[in-house]
């Protein structure tokens, strides 16, 4: 069975997918915007995770007007924001997990789940402009 992320395609037939010229993929991957994994032999090779991002750098370029180092920089960040919520995702998971309530000068303050902040780190947290709380309902049982 071939995944998303198995990287079977050459330049050419990703290329094609994307509705691309071969050199313009050849300058994505010089620039970073979309990196294919290597053959033994140098060669590149696509996923189909690859030509949706192709065609991601295609829409920001072409429809919202976007410069190619503007699209770098979304993506990294959407790249760090899907690292960020998948690491959320495995704490809430683990048993005992907790939640964190943070300030904005990044004072953060642990509260096991069931009970409330402190008064004490409340006021704190509450007198800072921007205070971030982070909060995790449990599943609910039916």
């Amino acid at each position: 069975m071939v995944t998303e992320d198995a990287p079977v395609l050459t330049v050419s037939q990703a290329a094609r997918l994307a509705g691309m010229h071969p050199q313009t993929l050849r300058q994505y991957d010089r620039l970073g915007l979309v990196t294919p994994r290597r053959t033994a032999g140098r060669g590149r090779r696509y996923s189909q995770r690859d030509v949706s991002r192709l065609l991601e750098v295609q829409r920001l370029a072409q429809v919202e007007g976007i410069n190619l180092a503007g699209i770098r920089r979304i993506l990294d960040l959407q790249e760090h924001v899907a690292q960020l919520e998948s690491r959320l995702a495995a704490l809430a998971m683990q048993p005992g997990g907790r939640v964190f309530a943070a300030g904005s000068s990044g004072d953060v303050v642990v509260v096991r789940r069931g009970q409330r902040v402190r008064r004490a780190d409340r006021a704190e947290l509450e007198a800072e402009e921007g205070a971030l709380v982070l909060w995790r309902p449990l599943p609910r049982r039916d």
